[in-house]
């Protein structure tokens, strides 16, 4: 059985980050990825937006880690070359009603340090985004997009340049705890079993089932795993806005937005629906709900403007009828096993947090 010091299971962006890190500190790091290439999941299917960490509660490891992680993020992309845009993003009431809405808003976000937040006069609005309707509205200059699988590329070559090795088309198939670490078998086409005395469970989706594999870990520790399909739209032209646009929040998420993609293309997105399983198949018959959201905050929007972008599916440990769940990261002080790490629910701002997640858990596993 060959043996090695680390074992990261999932390849997108927190696990690419997570494999980084512990890599820089000199660990010997296997990456084991189910799939043919890096973060084809959740990590390329979302907005790409670099969010400033304004919704999530006060305390929150989602508000710590996305206000810490965005600007660490910034840094990261200026210095490696990787295309990213700083545009802003501006987010508004439509109806007098919901004013007290955007005023909590702001006190959110002003609590969780997001302190460049700012109301805006309406008139400034309209200067911003001249074809935005709007009765008030907020400006948070910190949003912005980035490429994401450039963003993955560099951290897989820096994992790669300290020694880290990827293993594609690999899945984990079990693993259990050992007296010195933990024997990890894989699947795949060369099924082979490896040693080692770190195991992180980073594989998103399936982050769940991954957990309930190994023999040793109490499997009902492990949350319930909730499947939420995000369908996108693209604009058909050019696009009238400058920077990214969202409404009040729904329930289930921030409500059909408009982000821009580095090329200046708008997209709107997500119309959030619950599924049972991994399922990409995108509905066009959701575009009617499409027309009639982005028209209370754009009138000018014409029939047959949208069409069919792509889907996403966020990795939900809470239902539909359940508050939204924070991320949950699970070490040795939860669940008592010394060199396992789990990551369940890391969804939106995952990708925005993927650097202070990634130090968070290098920083659990420093003694091991």
């Amino acid at each position: 059985m060959d043996q090695v010091e680390c074992v990261v299971v999932g390849a997108g962006v927190v696990g690419l980050a997570i494999a980084r890190e512990l890599a820089l500190k000199g660990r010997e790091v296997v990456v084991l990825e189910a799939e043919g290439a890096i973060g084809t999941h959740t990590s390329s299917r979302n907005s790409e937006v670099i969010h400033a960490g304004i919704y999530y509660p006060a305390g929150s490891l989602k508000a710590d880690f996305c206000v810490r992680g965005r600007q660490r993020l910034y840094e990261y992309a200026e210095a490696h070359g990787i295309k990213h845009n700083r545009c802003g993003k501006i987010i508004v009431a439509t109806t007098p009603e919901q004013e007290p809405q955007l005023a909590a808003i702001l006190a959110a976000g002003q609590t969780n340090g997001v302190t460049d937040l700012t109301p805006i006069p309406l008139a400034k609005a309209r200067e911003m985004e001249p074809e935005v309707r709007c009765v008030a509205a907020l400006h948070s200059p910190s949003t912005g997009i980035i490429d994401s699988h450039g963003l993955m590329l560099a951290f897989q070559g820096e994992a790669e340049d300290h020694g880290a090795m990827l293993a594609f088309h690999t899945p984990i198939a079990r693993a259990e705890v050992t007296a010195d670490g933990f024997r990890v078998t894989t699947g795949g086409d060369a099924p082979t079993t490896l040693g080692c005395r770190i195991l992180v469970n980073a594989a998103g989706l399936t982050a769940p089932d991954v957990a309930r594999m190994i023999d040793g870990y109490d499997a009902a520790l492990a949350p319930d795993a909730y499947y939420a399909r995000g369908v996108y739209f693209t604009l058909i032209g050019a696009t009238p806005f400058r920077r990214l646009v969202y409404p009040i929040p729904e329930r289930a998420g921030l409500g059909i937005h408009v982000t821009l993609d580095l090329g200046g293309r708008a997209r709107f997105g997500p119309d959030v629906e619950w599924i049972d399983g991994i399922d990409y198949r995108f509905d066009e018959g959701r575009a009617a709900k499409f027309y009639d959201a982005i028209r209370t905050y754009w009138p000018g929007l014409k029939d047959g403007q949208l069409s069919p972008g792509y889907t996403g599916i966020r990795p939900k440990i809470s239902g539909p009828n359940d508050p939204a769940a924070d991320f949950m990261i699970q070490g040795p002080e939860s669940h008592g096993v010394p060199g396992l790490v789990h990551l369940f629910g890391i969804e939106s701002p995952g990708l925005t947090s993927s650097l202070s997640i990634g130090e968070t858990v290098g920083g659990m596993l420093a003694d091991v």
